[in-house]
């Protein structure tokens, strides 16, 4: 039976709101498949704003590949502002998408990806205005599969009250796979009901569904064991890894927004994984192994790319896009295929160690010439070396200096506040080294139009890291220590005014270490947060820590045990009956390591160090050289 599009009765709606354009869907390259002809539907979600969620290579990328597939059709939602939503509430209309307008109810899979645990209560939003009960005991079999995914889903325990079910890892082949089994369960005649289609998609292994697993505690509220609790459900839960990205060269149809988005241009995801192995960075552990694509698979991609959406910029990503063992090549042979147009390239992420000159200059040859950014991190040599940062100093003035004397006059820098062993000194050091920059800019240039640009984040612990069994740094000590440093760098009368400063408070950090190391008991907050109001937590303007603190004082929940306690070694963790490939007495070891501020090489140029990865997921590293070139284009 054919759902009816909701656009009518929301289109009176639309001049009442902010920016109403981002509900009207259409974009360039979006799909709208006939309802009838599929079998398997899906809503896909981002639990952001439009103007986030739109450019999420993730979402586009299983929108594309769904919409694909014979008798399959996917559809896009994201969440509603404020203002919207009470128009929506008042109205009595649900949660829609933006390609058809249709109720996501309606369909088989509401699939959410979650690049941070701030969108959790945007979730409990959309379930709530679609219909769709907030837990998931409570959903009948008209009800979509809740299915999380995304980096924040590789510990999904505090929302595994309101998910049915949530996959680890790349999501090209699963999706395609649980389309399949629901396809099958629904031609077979929905056997079992609701339980039987998740009974199926947790036997594989692939998908972890939380009601199949019981929590068992001590009486100190740690956890004693996750045990399943019916026959042929899994142990462990396995993540997915796509191991030749060449065969999957998507997004081909890039999605091109109505409305403003953080990001406008074309992105190219050039390799996936890291294996520098910084000890605070859960992206680099759980997308291991390394795989690239090849030079001529980027610029058929790029090509494509850009003739398919108009866009003018193209950013080269990945979580250090200069690693590329052929990174000169793809940028040298790109810019000479774009020289004398309006493309530009980018690269969104550069190691000061993976920098050079001459990569700069390729990508700003059609004279485009922004800020420069890197991430040392850490403000001290002894700190980087704890977060197995290798950066030295020398390699960062040096680095500065070659860029300011080639034309650059904006650096910004990255680091991070609250890190394990950090003290007092170690971010007062960042003043010294902003500082630092700035003079070797200024004799670079022999000018003193240069400026550096200091940007704080606060560090969380994050699972399946060496650091996962370390203290949280109290949001307090954080605030005190930003203090400090913005006295060190506003005080001084030679360099303060060419130093900028931006930073996040402490408080924000500590709600987003109770959901990233939470367990089950962690949803309480998160449903008493939303009740209470709690919307776009990731939005500072939106943010509320009062909210956040009131909620778990009320739930019982002990904000210090979850965020600035540290865990033993044998601690059972609330994740680690979700496999991510890693080892865990390698990740103690490491954990260890770092205290002992020892450092750890990066393996794709060095032996095996025994993470766990590859033989674990039977894969491997996959790097070049190929040696292959990109050609001239015939027509641009």
């Amino acid at each position: 039976m054919s759902v009816e599009s909701l656009f009518p009765r929301l289109e009176p709606l639309l001049p009442k709101v902010q920016k109403p354009i981002q509900y009207v869907g259409g974009e360039l390259n979006s799909t709208v498949k006939d309802w009838d002809d599929a079998q398997v539907r899906w809503a896909l979600m981002y639990p952001d704003a439009y103007e986030v969620g739109l450019p999420n290579q993730g979402v586009q990328i299983l929108y594309e590949i769904l919409n694909e597939l014979p008798g399959t059709l996917a559809e896009r939602t994201y969440a509603v502002w404020p203002d919207l939503e009470a128009l929506m509430r008042a109205e009595g209309l649900p949660q829609f998408t933006v390609d058809a307008h249709r109720p996501v109810r309606a369909f088989d899979v509401l699939g959410v990806s979650f690049a941070t645990e701030l969108g959790y209560t945007n979730l409990l939003t959309a379930l709530d205005l679609a219909g769709i009960p907030l837990h998931a005991a409570e959903r009948g079999e008209d009800d979509p599969i809740v299915l999380a995914g995304g980096h924040a889903a590789f510990n999904p325990e505090p929302i595994a009250a309101f998910v049915d079910a949530a996959v680890l890892g790349d999501g090209e082949q699963i999706a395609i796979a649980i389309s399949e089994v629901i396809r099958e369960w629904k031609d077979e005649g929905r056997p079992e009901g609701r339980d039987g289609l998740l009974m199926r998609l947790a036997e594989s292994g692939g998908v972890y569904v939380p009601r199949f697993y019981d929590v068992e505690y001590h009486p100190d509220g740690r956890i004693r064991r996750v045990a399943p609790n019916r026959p042929g459900v899994p142990w462990r839960v396995h993540k997915h890894t796509v191991m030749d990205l060449d065969e999957w060269p998507y997004p081909k149809k890039p999605l091109v927004p109505l409305a403003e988005t953080v990001h406008e241009r074309f992105s190219v995801e050039i390799f996936r994984g890291c294996t520098r192995g910084c000890r605070f960075c859960q992206a680099g552990m759980i997308t291991r192994p390394v795989r690239e694509r090849s030079i001529t698979t980027i610029g058929d991609m790029v090509q494509n790319g850009i003739a398919e959406s108009g866009f003018n910029e193209v950013g080269l990503l990945s979580l250090s896009s200069a690693d590329h063992s052929e990174i000169a090549e793809v940028t040298k042979g790109l810019a000479d295929r774009y020289e004398g147009t309006q493309t530009s390239l980018s690269l969104p992420s550069t190691r000061v160690d993976a920098f050079n000159i001459d990569l700069a200059n390729e990508l700003s040859r059609n004279g485009r010439r922004s800020g420069l950014t890197f991430a040392p991190e850490g403000g001290s040599e002894r700190m980087r070396k704890v977060i197995n940062k290798m950066v030295t100093e020398d390699d960062l003035i040096r680095t500065v200096t070659a860029a300011y004397g080639q034309g650059w006059r904006q650096v910004k820098l990255y680091f991070m506040c609250g890190l394990p062993t950090e003290t007092d000194e170690d971010v007062l050091g960042i003043a010294d080294l902003a500082k630092k920059v700035i003079k070797a800019g200024r004799e670079a240039t022999g000018s003193r139009d240069v400026r550096c640009t200091v940007s704080i984040g606060g560090f969380v612990p994050k699972p399946h890291t060496p650091f996962q069994w370390a203290a949280q740094c109290d949001a307090d000590v954080v605030d005190r220590r930003l203090s400090a440093l913005k006295a060190a760098l506003r005080g001084d009368k030679e360099y303060g005014r060419a130093i900028g400063y931006r930073y996040h408070d402490g408080k924000p950090s500590i709600v987003e270490g109770l959901l990233s190391r939470g367990d089950r008991r962690v949803g309480a907050v998160i449903e008493a947060v939303w009740a209470a109001g709690g919307r776009f937590d990731g939005w500072s303007e939106h943010f509320s820590y009062e909210r956040w603190a009131a909620a778990a004082e009320r739930a019982g929940i002990d904000l210090a045990w979850y965020t600035t306690r540290e865990r033993e070694e044998n601690e059972v963790l609330p994740w680690d009956h979700l496999d991510a490939g890693l080892d865990r007495e390698w990740l103690w070891q490491d954990w260890q390591d770092a205290i002992g501020e020892g450092e750890v090489e990066d393996c794709r140029w060095t032996p095996c160090y025994d993470c766990g990865v590859c033989p674990t997921m039977g894969t491997e590293i996959q790097i070049g050289p190929t040696g292959r070139k990109l050609l001239p284009l015939t027509v641009v």
